[in-house]
């Protein structure tokens, strides 16, 4: 099987680089980790609830979907951790049909990985810096 070369998909290292995390959003991050490992290991008796779309494919839309959960998040926060599901591939698409995010950043485009895997980043930054 071979492969022709189109361009150079960016790996994490480089997409952190062109579009880091601020160290506000990096401190967030890190406190949410820290409370789900608790929950995972047994020192937290809170619930995990993962919820998302099938596939995210609308910042916008994604966006107020994640505010929305955490204003909920906000009423539960004794009993649960709410984890936004942000999947933005559809693996289950074969053939012809639009693929996710990551294949083709805009569903009516082209395929290009490399822009998706940008589009993706932004796309959890933002949800992360408004949530």
């Amino acid at each position: 099987m071979g492969f022709d070369y189109l361009q150079k998909i960016p790996s994490p290292a480089e997409i952190a680089r062109l579009m880091p995390m601020s160290p506000r959003l990096k401190e967030i991050k890190s406190a949410r980790d820290r409370d789900i490992l608790k929950v995972i290991k047994g020192r937290d008796s809170r619930m995990l609830l993962i919820i998302g779309p099938c596939s995210a494919d609308n910042q916008d839309a994604i966006s107020e979907y994640a505010f929305r959960l955490a204003a909920l998040q906000d009423k539960v926060r004794e009993r649960l951790i709410i984890i936004p599901r942000i999947y933005t591939n559809k693996p289950r698409t074969t053939g012809k049909g639009y693929k996710g995010m990551l294949h083709q950043p805009q569903a009516s485009g082209d395929p290009d990985i490399s822009r998706g895997i940008k589009a993706i980043r932004r796309m959890h930054l933002k949800v992360l810096s408004e949530s």
